[in-house]
């Protein structure tokens, strides 16, 4: 592993931000552009931007709860979803949310 000192910077592609952060960054920039299409729920983050900043966090367990999901969010480790106390897998929340708004997307839909 290469060190680096305060002064350089390093440009991370999507892969090596997972394996910094254990996804969870990029679980919620998913996250945030699924709920911005959806409904405007939130606004789009990209993985970059969802390590910075506790308040997208908080934006986006706002969004989940406006269509029943109770999100905890985390910057290291796995987002956890939850439909009436039960935990569910992220594709499970986002189909809870589609059933709730009456809008159905696929992925292509809101992943750009």
């Amino acid at each position: 592993m290469t060190e680096l000192n305060e002064n350089e910077m390093v440009e991370l592609n999507e892969n090596e931000l997972d394996s910094v952060n254990g996804g969870a960054a990029s679980q919620c920039a998913d996250d945030s552009r699924f709920l911005n299409s959806l409904a405007g729920l939130t606004d789009r983050y990209g993985a970059f931007k969802m390590m910075f900043g506790t308040s997208r966090i908080a934006e986006i367990a706002s969004g989940w709860a406006k269509v029943g999901v109770i999100f905890v969010g985390s910057k290291v480790g796995d987002n956890k979803y939850y439909i009436y106390g039960k935990r569910v897998s992220q594709e499970e929340a986002r189909q809870h949310a589609m059933n709730v708004t009456g809008h159905h997307m696929e992925r292509k839909d809101w992943d750009y």
